[in-house]
């Protein structure tokens, strides 16, 4: 199995997510055999939702934690709060947002969403290789 994990902090926040999704596709054409373009493509997306939204609602840093496994790849993101994403009715006029996290579950074969012992909240996300 191989492994990454990277922690990021809110400095710059476009730089950390861009960071974030460069780690994730450097970590991913590492990988042997290559994971599809388009499979890649998924899981530097989802990178970018669950980074994002650990940043904006986590307190401003996360960490990362992406695995691979001989029939899948997880993605974790670790922020500190105690808050999980939760479904809500999208914003079409552009306010709130409420879009990613029903795109990361259509995306992902598997999410879970975990309680740390920390106080925070370990968001995963699971794709097939």
């Amino acid at each position: 199995m191989e492994t990454m994990s990277v922690d990021i902090a809110i400095d710059h926040p476009a730089g950390s997510i861009a960071w974030a999704r460069d780690r994730a596709r450097s970590f991913l054409d590492g990988l042997m055999p290559t994971l599809a373009s388009e499979a890649a493509d998924t899981v530097v997306l989802v990178v970018s939702e669950l980074v994002t939204n650990a940043l904006r609602h986590g307190g401003g840093t996360c960490s990362l934690d992406l695995a691979a496994r001989p029939d899948g790849i997880e993605v974790a993101v670790h922020d500190p709060s105690p808050h999980a994403p939760r479904m809500r009715t999208p914003d079409f006029d552009g306010g709130t947002g409420g879009f990613g996290w029903p795109m990361v579950n259509r995306l992902a074969t598997a999410t879970s969403v975990a309680s740390c012992t920390s106080g925070g909240t370990t968001v995963s996300a699971s794709f097939p290789r």
